[in-house]
């Protein structure tokens, strides 16, 4: 009797096991599903990826700091021009 109990238990075992490992894919192949769902309705919506953002973001910063050496330039170019109308 303590054979067939054994090879009951095993076999339980074995078919939990079983259960386990596909309850383990079908959870990989849900997510698989979401992740790929969830990149074409982004793709869809046009939404700007990260890099390309921080690239876009330097680019401001760039632009920001070279138009206010330009003013400051031309502010300086202002005062000098301002002199030499008044002093001479």
């Amino acid at each position: 009797m303590t054979q067939t109990t054994n090879r009951f238990l095993d076999d339980l075992a074995k078919l939990m096991t079983d259960a386990a490992g596909a309850a383990q894919g079908m959870r990989r192949e849900v997510e698989n599903i979401v992740r790929a769902q969830g990149e074409k309705f982004l793709a869809d919506m046009d939404v700007v990826k990260r890099e390309e953002l921080e690239a876009v973001k330097a680019m401001a910063e760039k632009a920001r700091e070279e138009n206010e050496r330009l003013s400051a330039r031309i502010a300086a170019l202002e005062a000098e021009l301002a002199r030499s109308k008044t002093g001479g």
